[in-house]
This record gives structure tokens, C-alpha cells and sequence, in this order.
């Protein structure tokens, strides 16, 4: 019996964008495809099948511990990002900013995607939602640049909207206008003593 099933909505690939290694900051690059591998994204300073831990993880193990590279691909909903903007009061939050390396639309509530949907790619690839990717101060400091005075307001207006990571389970090509499905895990809240 299959746990996860297909559901009526379905994304499109706005913007591919990877974030080479070495770059001094968190911006990334537009790319019109992508060589997706069981590492990540081709190119891509967050590609490797393990990674350090960082401050999402430091209450579950101390800092610089080797674990599995489940942060191998950031994804945002452009309606999401076109809310952050209106709520900061700014023109547009660029992808660029944010390190974003998917942009897509068409997936209402992106950013709330339970972890392990499966996101399929009509090239081929597949990806495994992993996680909520917090706001953080950093995209806010790469926003000041472009609109100097508001980048301090990147994580309140960025709340629930800020995207998810995820990791590759099927490797192949992610392409600009590639139609993306959603294949969801049983929903439900975790409450000990609720099963009985």
C-alpha cells in the first residue's frame, strides 16, 4: 500500500538558481537547468550527500558534527516572495537575495508543505521536502543592499513564508517551466497516547 499519494495541484519551475562555491555571500545565480545528482544541485556550494551542522540543528547535536545533507536545495513560491515584499513595503524581494535555488508557483502555502512531500519534476528529477527554512537576519542584510532600511524587516515579514529545504531522491535534469507534483505523506499531529 502506498503512503503517499498525488494531489490536484501543480507547481511550475519559475526560476533555477545555484550559489557557486566560494561566493563571499548567500546570493545566488539564474541558470536556465540543472544537473540534479543524490549530492544536490551541480554547481552548488550546498551539494554533498553530507554537510556540518549549523544553527538549525544545534539543539540536536554540537556544532560542526558531520550529518546527512538533508539542506541540499532551497525552494520558494514566487507569491510568497511577492508577500514578503508588500508586508516590508518594498518593490520586490529578488530570489537572488535569499539564496533561493527554486523558484516555483502555483503550490498555494508552499512554504507549509509537510515534510517529505515529494516534489516531481516533469524532466525527471525528484526532490523530498525536508523542512520549514527559517527566516534568518542574513537574506535581510543582502535586502539593505537594494533597499537600504528595510532589510531589518526581512524576518517578521518572512514568517511562514520563507520556503523549505530539500534533498534529491531522484536524480536527473530540473528545467524553467518544468510542472512540478506534489505527492503527500498522511498528515496529522503527532500527540503520544492519541493512537489508542
Amino acid at each position: 500500500m502506498s503512503i503517499l499519494n498525488p494531489v490536484d495541484i501543480e507547481g511550475v519551475v519559475e526560476t533555477i538558481l545555484v550559489r557557486n562555491h566560494g561566493s563571499e555571500d548567500l546570493q545566488t545565480c539564474r541558470v536556465d537547468d540543472v544537473a540534479v545528482s543524490f549530492a544536490g544541485f551541480a554547481g552548488d556550494t550546498h551539494a554533498g550527500l553530507t554537510r556540518l551542522s549549523d544553527v538549525r540543528v544545534r539543539k540536536t547535536y554540537t556544532n560542526k558534527t558531520i550529518i546527512r545533507n538533508t539542506r541540499q536545495v532551497s525552494i520558494l513560491s514566487s507569491e510568497e516572495l511577492h508577500g514578503i515584499a508588500d508586508h516590508m513595503g518594498i518593490t520586490e524581494v529578488r530570489p537572488e537575495w535569499v539564496g533561493a535555488n527554486l523558484v516555483m508557483s502555483g503550490i498555494p502555502e508552499l512554504t507549509l508543505l509537510p515534510p517529505s512531500t515529494r516534489m516531481i519534476f516533469s524532466s525527471g528529477a525528484s526532490l523530498v521536502v525536508d523542512m520549514e527554512n527559517a527566516p534568518c537576519r542574513y537574506p535581510g542584510d543582502m535586502i539593505d543592499r537594494h533597499h537600504p532600511g528595510y532589510g531589518r524587516h526581512f524576518v517578521a515579514a518572512a514568517a511562514n513564508k520563507r520556503g523549505l529545504t530539500a534533498w534529491v531522491e531522484k536524480e536527473g535534469h530540473i528545467r524553467a517551466n518544468d510542472k512540478v507534483s506534489l505527492h503527500l505523506p498522511p498528515q496529522r499531529f503527532w500527540r503520544p497516547g492519541s493512537a489508542q
